[in-house]
């Protein structure tokens, strides 16, 4: 891998937060401006949110359940949105929201004439560089957070001796924070008490001059180098907070500079270095220029592929910087807020944005940063189970369209559009049947078993017969969008909205094969009439259908929508990331998929960044490479500031991690039990390489290609499944022996043993 798509750089400091560069663990993360003499590095830390968990579950819900879908059935939309409100909506309006830690300061000497300037994110190695020149000493400043030592680290290095004088302090939190001050002679403590309690503690060495404390400040004086450590640690993990961080600082000064950064760079070397893409370079020569140079010159109708390689690089950068086992899973900014009340509340929004947010972890092999997820899913379980018979008097849990820290499940928001949605649970539980499916791992299947199966139970219970035999979830809304009725009106409260149809396929039949895979003791006693029951409830939801404009229906009726280019797809749910609608096996529905995504585009649709992702991977399914490019190219243009990072606007890091995934399904796809290579390559990428990108079944592939097309395969299987490839592979072989391949129609298929590599010949 090469600097043009592994090296974000730039000539001049962050003006704002939008253009400085992160940094992060998946716990502790940083926002990098690079400013030689007045650097600032604004910090979070993953556990630090407002309150405490509340019961907002609306008791008088369920006494107006049945009223509320008799209003629905009757047309009575206006009535139903009102009786919403009263009795449907959390009785505390917002659910917890995260928060900032607090800002970092570095004012730093050596700063009176500076030039040579340059600042870089170093995607190989998670480094984050400011370098300079001041009258003829060059100045280095390397900060990263260590997943290993558990602090951020700031190195100061200079090209002569005893140059390095520095004051450090940190404020910010609107001023809202207890102790500030210096715990002894070379460590500064920080506390705050309001919300879930924290302390951070910061500390520092150096080489030559000398490093110490002043009330709140830390300094450094004509040091020849110097190494802070930044540790925080909340009372969400532990009751001796205070202690823990200082003792977490401290412990990593005992390592040297050049150690630490070993441990760092190793550690996240070893999960960054197992993919690779590489797309022609066709630039022209704008790939050596900085990042907003790269961007602008993409604007004017220039060319980029490896602007877009790089988007698909940090992608997998922010994977691991923002959600490690033992963290918490990434929010609306992943774990990057600037903001004591964010847009949103920057918090869990599971009605896509969480979703997104983990859509590229097993398709870039990185299916430990998908854990905290599952982790978080059991930390909503039993509020989901208090909110399902507290709203609903349904067994199994439910969660709505949001959740927070303490895992709340009751309605957020006051928002008709979006509020009284009941699939958010749902829709999650489906990345625990999507890790299994990547990774065979039957033990981890085994043990959310019963997980998959409580989110479907809530549906035997919920589930309601829309006079046509179809069995409908009733109240619903079509995230996040607003039908018009034949006479004019507008509703968002509904019955049957096709979103909820296809996730529950989706979910339901997840639950059936996991039944028949996992061991005997992870299953209930009743399972056999558990699945008969599911099964049939499967048979009897809503299909897809094809709607007046040949469009698929958002609705269970054939209704307009109020906004026709709005962000949300959400009738597409079945063609990504479900695969009930596919090119290959339902070409019909295909095209009726093609016919909303340019309805939606043709009305101003895409229009953000996380909208504009989704578009990609859709896309991507319907195997069409221009519109991939299109696409990718408008994410991009009007989606993504100069660090990267997508803009909604306001900045909202899913449409990073949408925009990666869709980068990865252009190269390989492998649902429906078919592993596709170069399904949708755009034509600017007549040739590149790619390796260590997985497949559902448990395979790992590399290849190279040119002209559009690969004419040889390596293939790793690591669980030892039949390997199924669409297109006529003329050879496979393993070591040197050749290996029989069955062709079915336009399928080749061969068995394989796990822990072996094969080579497949087309």
């Amino acid at each position: 891998m090469d600097s043009l798509s592994n090296v974000l750089w730039y000539d001049s400091p962050a003006e704002n937060w939008d253009e400085a560069l992160p940094v992060g663990n998946g716990r502790i993360g940083g926002m990098v401006f690079g400013k030689p003499a007045d650097e600032l590095i604004q910090l979070n830390e993953d556990s630090i949110w407002s309150g405490s968990f509340r019961n907002r579950n609306n008791p008088k819900a369920y006494s107006n359940l049945e009223k509320m879908r008799e209003l629905i059935r009757s047309g009575k939309t206006a009535d139903a949105e009102n009786l919403c409100y009263d009795a449907f909506m959390g009785t505390n309006e917002n659910q917890r929201h995260y928060q900032p830690l607090g800002d970092l300061h570095i004012r730093q000497s050596g700063t009176a004439e500076i030039s040579g300037y340059k600042r870089y994110l170093d995607l190989e190695n998670a480094l984050c560089v400011t370098e300079w020149q001041c009258e003829g000493v060059k100045y280095k400043r390397t900060v990263y957070v260590s997943f290993p030592d558990n602090v951020m680290v700031i190195h100061f290095t200079a090209s002569e001796k005893g140059k390095i004088s520095f004051t450090a302090a940190i404020d910010g939190r609107d001023d809202n924070y207890d102790k500030n001050e210096a715990y002894d002679g070379n460590t500064i403590l920080f506390t705050v008490s309001d919300g879930i309690p924290y302390a951070a503690a910061f500390s520092c060495v150096s080489k030559g001059g000398k490093a110490f404390t002043d009330a709140n400040r830390l300094k450094a004086e004509n040091a020849d180098e110097a190494v802070i450590a930044f540790a925080c640690q909340t009372s969400y993990r532990t009751g001796d907070y205070e202690k823990l961080s200082v003792s977490q600082a401290k412990a990593a000064l005992r390592k040297t500079a050049a150690v630490l950064q070993k441990r760092h760079t190793s550690d996240y070397k070893r999960l960054y270095g197992r993919c690779e893409l590489s797309l022609l370079d066709n630039s022209g020569g704008n790939a050596e220029l900085p990042v907003n140079e790269r961007l602008q010159k993409l604007r004017d109708g220039g060319k980029d592929n490896k602007l877009a390689e790089m988007y698909f690089n940090f992608s997998r950068y922010l994977m691991i910087s923002g959600s490690r086992p033992g963290t918490l899973p990434m929010n609306l900014q992943g774990i990057w807020n600037k903001d004591m009340w964010p847009a949103w509340g920057c918090k869990f929004t599971i009605n896509i944005n969480t979703e997104m947010n983990y859509w590229g972890a097993e398709i870039q092999n990185l299916s430990e940063c998908h854990m905290p997820l599952f982790d978080h899913i059991e930390r909503m379980r039993e509020n989901g189970r208090v909110t399902a018979r507290e709203m609903y008097r349904c067994r199994g849990a439910v969660c709505h369209h949001n959740t927070d820290i303490w895992g709340d499940t009751a309605p957020q928001d006051k928002w008709l559009p979006g509020t009284l949605w009941q699939t958010g649970l749902a829709w999650l539980c489906t990345h625990i049947y999507e890790h299994y499916l990547f990774t065979g791992d039957r033990d981890f299947l085994s043990e959310k078993y019963d997980t998959l199966r409580e989110a479907a139970e809530f549906f035997i219970d919920f589930l309601i017969d829309d006079g046509k035999g179809r069995m409908v979830t009733s109240p619903s809304v079509s995230p996040e969008n607003t039908y018009i009725t034949a006479d004019g009106a507008k509703g968002t409260i509904c019955q049957g909205p096709s979103m909820d149809s296809q996730i529950l396929y989706f979910l339901f039949t997840a639950v059936i094969n996991s039944s028949e895979i996992v061991d005997d003791s992870a299953k209930q006693e009743d399972d056999g009439e558990f699945i008969a029951k599911i099964k049939e409830l499967r048979g009897k939801l809503p299909k897809p259908e094809v709607g007046k404009y040949g469009q698929i229906m958002e609705w269970a009726e054939d209704y307009d929508e109020f906004e026709p280019g709005h962000r949300h797809i959400s009738q597409l749910f079945a063609l990504y990331p479900s695969d009930q609608i596919t090119l290959r096996h339902t070409p019909e529905l295909a095209e009726a998929a093609k016919a909303t995504i340019i309805r939606r585009l043709t009305h101003g649709g895409g229009h953000t960044g996380w909208s504009r992702a989704w578009i990609i991977n859709m896309w991507a399914r319907l195997h069409d490479g221009e519109k991939v490019s299109e696409n990718i190219s408008a994410l991009l243009t009007h989606s993504t500031n100069i660090n990267m990072l997508d803009m909604h606007p306001p900045f909202q890091i899913d449409g990073n991690f949408g925009g990666g995934a869709g980068i990865a399904e252009a190269v390989l796809q492998s649902h429906s039990g078919e592993i596709d290579i170069l399904p949708a390559v755009p034509k600017d990428w007549e040739s590149g390489s790619v390796r260590g990108i997985k497949a559902r079944g448990g395979f790992e592939l590399a290849f190279s290609w040119a002209g559009g097309k690969a004419s040889e395969l390596t293939v790793l299987s690591c669980c030892g499944n039949v390997c199924r490839l669409v297109g006529n592979a003329s050879e496979v072989s393993c070591g040197g022996e050749s290996i029989p391949v069955t062709h079915e129609a336009d399928i080749s298929y061969f068995e394989t043993e796990a822990g072996k590599a094969y080579s497949v010949k087309f």
